[in-house]
């Protein structure tokens, strides 16, 4: 009686259960859950008509929209395989990614139409070029395409470990990789996220997070499975953001720490009228303690800091509230909710371990790489063999990420371990300079990185970006450090700069930092 584990059935629920129901809200356009997987239907058979048949690949290139929503349904159910591009990369990556994936078909949302345009003579591979809004020569339309067939496709048996997405990595310092994620990786990922957060029918959740950044950590599914509104956001930015939660109704999104501090730091005028009582994701990289006070202090919203990585579906930890936690104040909360959290239910076992893959104490202080082994795991990168042996060893995905074990379990990231700072033999957590620098009133951002010291080996070297209307100094920051951590995790150096430089999914290039600081320091 088994039946293959497949976000599919999220939607064959949805149908049953929620067909009447408001499932996505795109500017002026609605749709309720019975047309919205109508639709899907079409596509799919609009697909297979165009010869997408099982294994092929269909790629797609645009922010968050119906069409975008619609993807994550209509690619999959007829076995092809999804490949969603971000779509703030340059031709020369879309270049790439489209020829790496060996995708057959090309859908593009009309501000990318020009982008493609330049390089189809360069992926030859592609056999058709769908607009899923504007035009153009040699550009199918999505929608009369869509139209111009029944929801009737031919459905083919899929294995739960088939390859529903293949997610590029963001390749900040070499070529990105392509990321296979499953059927299964996908079903247990969205059902360890329902198992831990109370989502329903009633929920009415924003676009924020980019659909295209690791399946919006399955929350594409997620939504569906629960009949929820899938509220879709093109743009990211506070107006936007604080004017349809108003407007919406909105009683969930998801967010990466970047978003969240433009969230924060807003103009009191759109800060002012916001509900209370909003639930919110953040993943991507450690939040600042500091930044989750603020939101649920001055906005009393409920943040849930979860923790993964594109090769692990993503999240594999959550930041779990226990009974206890509700007797410490704001602050204290604020630097557990910090922490990267415990297994989330299905995803598996993760471990903290030292070089010799030995569990390191739960001491809060000696630190080892964290690992995962189970269900959400990646299958391999696409095409590439050795970068999958050499991230997946002795059974065990290997993250590169350095963090500690807390006496409680919980697990708390220090640092990528490229970015440990190594100052005179000690080890400095940039993780944790940035998190002091951020309690200053005065810092918006910063990032802290490792600069080469003629006496230290190297030494910290923070840059900030300050809070409009506000100033502050190199020294009164030094001091500010000092007077709160071990005098010699302060920076050696304070660069004011105008903005960090991030990647597509709002990381932040640290290696940018550490090569051009001259050309980046703001005099």
């Amino acid at each position: 009686m088994e039946t293959p584990l497949t976000p599919i059935e999220y939607a064959r629920r949805a149908r049953r259960l929620y067909s009447d129901r408001e499932a996505v809200v795109d500017g002026d356009l609605r749709f309720t859950y019975g047309e919205f997987l109508d639709r899907c239907d079409r596509w799919s058979a609009a697909l297979q008509e165009l010869g997408v048949g099982q294994g092929d690949r269909v790629a797609y290139i645009a922010p968050n929209t119906h069409a975008q929503l619609e993807s994550f349904y209509a690619v999959p159910q007829i076995g092809a395989v999804l490949v969603p591009i971000n779509f703030r990369l340059q031709p020369a990556d879309f270049r790439y990614i489209i020829n790496h994936s060996g995708a057959r078909v090309v859908c593009v949302h009309a501000d990318y139409l020009a982008a493609v345009d330049g390089i189809r003579d360069d992926v030859p591979g592609v056999e058709h070029f769908v607009a899923l809004e504007g035009s153009g020569s040699g550009w199918l339309d999505y929608e009369t395409t869509l139209a111009a067939h029944g929801p009737d496709f031919a459905e083919p048996e899929i294995g739960e470990n088939d390859v529903l997405t293949i997610n590029y990595t963001s390749g900040t310092t070499a070529r990105p990789k392509g990321v296979m994620l499953t059927h299964r990786n996908s079903y247990m990922n969205a059902l360890g996220i329902m198992a831990h957060h109370n989502l329903g029918p009633g929920d009415r959740y924003l676009w924020t997070l980019p659909m295209f950044h690791v399946n919006g950590w399955t929350f594409v599914w997620i939504n569906t499975a629960r009949g929820m509104t899938h509220v879709c956001l093109r743009q990211v930015e506070p107006a936007a953001i604080f004017r349809l939660i108003g407007e919406e109704r909105i009683t969930m999104f998801c967010a990466a720490p970047t978003v969240l501090i433009g969230i924060a730091n807003a103009p009191e005028r759109l800060r002012a009228g916001a509900p209370k009582g909003v639930r919110l994701f953040t993943a991507g990289a450690p939040p600042a303690a500091a930044t989750i006070e603020t939101l649920e202090r001055e906005l009393g919203w409920e943040l849930t800091h979860t923790y993964g990585l594109t090769e692990t579906t993503p999240l594999i930890t959550i930041c779990e509230p226990r009974p206890a936690h509700r007797d410490l104040s704001i602050g204290e909360r604020a630097r557990i909710k910090a922490r990267q959290g415990v297994d989330m239910l299905g995803s598996g076992h993760v471990r903290v371990v030292d070089e010799d893959d030995r569990d390191v104490p739960r001491d809060g202080e000696t630190q080892g790489e964290i690992i995962v082994q189970g269900n959400v795991v990646m299958k391999g990168y696409y095409n590439d063999p050795e970068a999958t042996a050499a991230a997946i060893r002795n059974g065990w995905f290997h993250s590169g990420d350095a963090a500690v074990m807390h006496p409680d379990g919980y697990i708390e990231i220090r640092d990528r371990f490229k970015d440990v700072i190594i100052s005179g033999g000690e080890n400095i957590s940039s993780v944790e300079v940035e998190g002091c620098l951020l309690r200053h009133p005065a810092v918006q951002e910063v990032a802290v990185v490792g600069m080469p010291h003629e006496k230290w080996g190297e030494s910290p070297h923070a840059f900030v970006v300050l809070r409009a209307g506000t100033d502050a100094t190199e020294d009164e920051l030094k001091l500010h450090v000092r007077d709160n951590l071990a005098h010699f995790k302060t920076p050696q150096w304070v660069s004011f700069i105008d903005e960090l430089p991030k990647t597509a999914t709002g990381k932040v290039q640290k290696f940018v930092l550490r090569g051009g600081r001259s050309a980046i320091a703001r005099q």
